[in-house]
């Protein structure tokens, strides 16, 4: 079904339940049974995610990230080495706050003195229980660093998989089971991608964790089975405090880039329990005389109409969004596949001194946000950061030429992105908008969307190459499109040299029954390095106030 999205004036009151967070809650909460395929794609996604945070655990945002959740220690597991005279007491910190308020049918008792109260963060001892929102914010983080998960693109940009790191700390520390982290994770994409189908933030600068932040609300909401009200009222908040500027996102790219959406899956835990305190938030916080649409996005004259399921109807956007094969954004996925092949066939790409120019035909989108037409110098400097780079299709396609790979390490290194020959075929890439690319980009028909574009080589000695890709070889449309047995790769790839092969096996048996899982299995859905391995990066990491 459609919802017509538009403002309303406070004299002329919007009805609660034609609200668009009462809508979405009403969506989240559904106890419409999850689909096979679906819960499928759901195991996918949970590999997929710790695949990429194993990676990242010894980088400096997310030790960081860890330092800051290991400061709220909520528990400690009985069974975890305490002495046989210790007491609760003499092994953890007494909380100060817990999801505790509704009781929902079916979660096991999150009194916070139970020995599962708290969840678990990726690289630290896997007894240890923090507060859930700073679980899912050291996890969020370790999740989105490298660039290197799923996404969905429409009207806005979204990594949906940022939904599950706070879905699952608020999982665990309830005791839920693997069937109800399935229907939380499968609400939390269905939101996400809806509002990302019809609602443009970029348009307008603003970040795109204003559609995480809901979200993750609404798939915390489905975990627990919340009621409408509640749900809406958790929504609310949620996005009345992930409304950020796209400045994370332009110019020198920060750290904060991987932070995001880590803040945004934090702030819906606070809003879940908040709103299970009784608490009410800003309403309508989408259609308000001053709310979100009428002062941030189109203004006071927009309409938007926003696909959602019906009553009944299954929630299955997951099916629709796609993961990345390489660690870069998502418009750059099919570029750097074209431009392996090309470097292959055509050898003579790798030579600057061959090559006049290159130009990128594409998507507004990608040119604006990934091309030369975001007008940042950044994206042709050699200097600048990882989160910069990885936002440069001219740095990106220049590298996947020469090397014929894309690495998630060696081609964002330092001595990489300074080689000589590297920045002068840089620096004769550029991106152009083309009119049927951004056209294709914006199709409903999955036939026809498309991510990638024409690339136009002018050699110096007159010859030409022209080329085309539309999506990436792992798209579902694609060359070699992702399976399990593809992002299971990518996870023992990624873990190799972090991970004990034991630990490896471990998570993956665990991961591949997620929807059977008891919530004591549940609990052990975490990765945790051999002792001592991310000594050498926490003991770099500055210290803060906690």
């Amino acid at each position: 079904m459609l919802i017509d999205v538009h403002v309303h004036r406070s004299d002329d009151p919007l009805a609660r339940h034609d609200e668009l967070a009462h809508r979405l809650a009403s969506v989240a909460v559904d106890p419409v049974a999850v689909d096979d395929d679906v819960a499928e794609m759901v195991v996918n996604r949970v590999i997929d995610n710790a695949a990429v945070a194993v990676a990242s655990l010894g980088r400096a945002p997310v030790t960081a990230a860890r330092a800051q959740a290991a400061a709220r220690l909520q528990h400690r597991a009985r069974h975890a080495g305490a002495g046989a005279g210790d007491s609760p007491a003499d092994t953890a910190d007494r909380p100060d706050s817990t999801l505790h308020a509704a009781g929902p049918a079916g979660i096991a008792s999150s009194d916070a003195r139970s020995p599962r109260a708290g969840s678990t963060v990726f690289g630290l001892d896997p007894e240890l229980r923090v507060q859930p929102e700073w679980a899912a914010w050291a996890n969020g983080v370790a999740v989105r660093e490298l660039d290197y998960h799923d996404t969905f693109l429409a009207a806005e940009y979204s990594h949906p998989g940022d939904n599950i790191p706070p879905v699952l700390a608020v999982a665990q520390h309830v005791g839920a089971d693997g069937e109800q982290l399935v229907r939380g994770i499968a609400a939390g994409y269905e939101l996400q991608i809806d509002l990302a189908r019809a609602i443009s933030l970029h348009a307008h600068k603003i970040d795109h964790v204003a559609h995480l932040g809901p979200s993750a609300a609404g798939g915390i909401a489905a975990l627990l089975g919340l009621d409408t009200e509640t749900t809406a009222q958790a929504i609310a908040q949620a996005l009345h405090t992930t409304t950020a500027t796209r400045q994370s996102r332009k110019g020198l790219i920060s750290s904060w880039k991987a932070y995001a959406p880590a803040f945004a899956g934090k702030q819906a835990i606070e809003a879940i329990d908040r709103a299970l305190r009784g608490q009410t938030s800003p309403s309508p916080i989408w259609e308000g005389e001053d709310g979100v649409v009428a002062r941030l996005l189109d203004g006071p004259d927009a309409r938007y109409s926003v696909p959602l399921p019906g009553p009944g109807e299954a929630k299955r956007a997951i099916l629709d969004s796609y993961t990345k094969e390489h660690s870069a954004e998502y418009q750059a996925q099919a570029w750097i596949d074209l431009a392996r092949r090309l470097g292959r066939e055509r050898p003579e790409l790798r030579d600057p001194a061959a090559v006049r120019s290159i130009v990128l035909h594409t998507s507004h989108h990608t040119h604006v946000v990934i091309g030369s037409g975001a007008g940042d110098p950044q994206k042709y400097d050699p200097t600048a950061s990882r989160e910069t780079l990885d936002h440069s299709i001219p740095y990106i396609v220049a590298v996947a030429l020469q090397d014929g790979e894309w690495h998630h390490e060696r081609s964002y290194a330092p001595e990489r992105a300074q080689r000589p020959d590297t920045i002068e075929l840089w620096r004769r890439i550029t991106t152009a908008e083309d009119a049927e690319w951004t056209r294709r980009y914006h199709s409903a028909d999955p036939a026809e969307k498309a991510f990638g574009g024409r690339i136009e080589v002018e050699f110096t000695d007159g010859s030409r190459l022209v080329d085309e890709i539309a999506v990436a070889d792992a798209h579902p449309l694609g060359a070699r499109p992702f399976a399990r047995e593809d992002y299971v790769r990518k996870f023992r790839t990624l873990a190799e040299g972090v991970l004990a092969q034991e630990e490896v096996e471990r998570f993956l048996e665990l991961a591949t029954r997620l929807r059977t899982l008891d919530a004591h299995e549940l609990a052990g859905l975490t990765l945790t390095p051999p002792a001592g391995s991310l000594d050498q990066a926490d003991a770099a990491s500055p210290d803060g106030l906690f």
